[in-house]
C-alpha cells in the first residue's frame, strides 16, 4: 500500500499528461507511490489490458486517411479503426489518424507491423505508434487499431478522401504536368464513385475474366440463343464489362462523351493512370 500522499494537483497533472480519467490517474499514482513515469507505464499497461479484453469486438468504424508526400511521388492510405461512430467523429481521434498518416508517408514503412514501430508525437512525448494506439484504447475504452496501410509510388500521386473520412483513394499518373492535380482529383473521384476493378483490361485477373465469360454464356443460353453464337456474344459482354469496370475505359462521370483515357489525353497527350488504391471503411 502506498504511503505517499497523492494530491489532487498530482492527479490533475497526470491526467493532463495522459488524458486518462481522474480515478484511473489516482489509482496509477497510488499503485506506483507517486512515480509519474511508473504511473504512465501503469496506465499504458491498463490500455493493453483494455485492448486484450476487447479483442473480440468488431471495429468497423473509424477514419480513412489518404496523404501524399511533399514531392507528390508517394502516397499512403491508413485506416484507424474503432467500435463506434461517436469515437470516429472525435477530433482527437481524427488528429491521431492524421499524425499516423503523416509519419507513414514520410518514412514509407514496408508493412503494417513496421508502421506500428514508427514514432509519433503526443502531447507530452514521442512514442511508438503501437504504444500510442494502446494508450488511446485505454483512454477511450474501445478497441482501436491501425487496421489498413496501403502505399502507392509514381511520377505523380494524388490523394482524395470522400464521405467524411469513410473512403480514401490514391491515384498515380504517368507524369507531373500542368493540370495534373485537378485532373488527378477528378480521376480519384471517379474511382471513389465507380469502383473500377483495374486500370485497364490488362489488369483484370484471369479468374475474373473466366467468371464473367461463364456468367455471360449462361445468360445467353438461357435466352435461347444458338450455340454457335454463344462464344461471340459472350466476348461482346466481356468487352462491355471492360468498358464499365476498368478505369481507363469507363465513361468520365463529369463528361460522358469521353472515357477516362480520352479525358487524360486531353489534359496532356499520353497522360494516363499507372495505378490506384481504393480503401473503404469497414470493408
Amino acid at each position: 500500500m502506498s504511503t505517499v500522499q497523492i494530491s489532487a494537483a498530482d492527479v490533475n497533472k497526470l491526467r493532463q499528461q495522459t488524458g486518462a480519467g481522474m480515478m484511473d490517474c489516482k489509482k496509477a499514482l497510488t499503485e506506483t507511490n507517486g512515480d509519474f513515469e511508473a504511473a504512465i507505464d501503469f496506465l499504458r499497461k491498463k490500455g493493453a489490458k483494455v485492448a486484450a479484453s476487447r479483442s473480440d469486438r468488431e471495429s468497423k468504424e473509424g477514419v480513412v486517411i489518404a496523404r501524399t508526400s511533399a514531392d507528390g511521388k508517394n502516397g499512403v492510405i491508413i485506416v484507424l479503426s474503432c467500435e463506434t461512430d461517436f469515437v470516429a467523429k472525435n477530433a482527437e481521434f481524427i488528429a491521431f489518424g492524421n499524425a499516423v498518416a503523416n509519419e507513414a508517408v514520410q518514412q514509407l514503412p514496408a508493412s503494417l507491423e513496421e508502421l506500428g514501430q514508427l514514432e509519433v508525437d503526443t502531447e507530452t512525448s514521442r512514442v511508438k505508434i503501437a504504444d500510442a494506439v494502446l494508450d488511446m484504447t485505454g483512454k477511450i475504452g474501445e478497441k482501436i487499431t491501425v487496421s489498413t496501410y496501403e502505399v502507392l509510388t509514381g511520377e505523380k500521386i494524388i490523394a482524395y478522401i470522400h464521405g467524411n473520412f469513410r473512403l480514401g483513394v490514391l491515384v498515380g499518373l504517368s507524369a507531373n504536368v500542368a493540370g495534373a492535380d485537378e485532373a488527378g482529383k477528378d480521376v480519384a473521384m471517379q474511382i471513389a464513385a465507380m469502383n473500377p476493378v483495374a486500370v485497364d483490361k490488362d489488369g483484370v485477373d484471369a479468374n475474373t475474366v473466366e467468371r464473367e465469360i461463364a456468367i455471360a454464356k449462361e445468360q445467353i443460353r438461357a435466352e435461347g440463343k444458338p450455340e454457335d453464337m454463344v462464344e461471340k456474344i459472350a466476348q461482346g459482354k466481356l468487352n462491355k464489362f471492360y468498358k464499365d469496370s476498368t478505369l481507363l475505359n469507363q465513361e468520365f462521370v463529369k463528361d460522358p462523351s469521353k472515357n477516362i483515357s480520352q479525358f487524360l489525353n486531353g489534359v496532356e497527350k499520353g497522360l494516363t493512370v499507372t495505378a490506384f488504391k481504393r480503401v473503404v471503411l469497414g470493408a
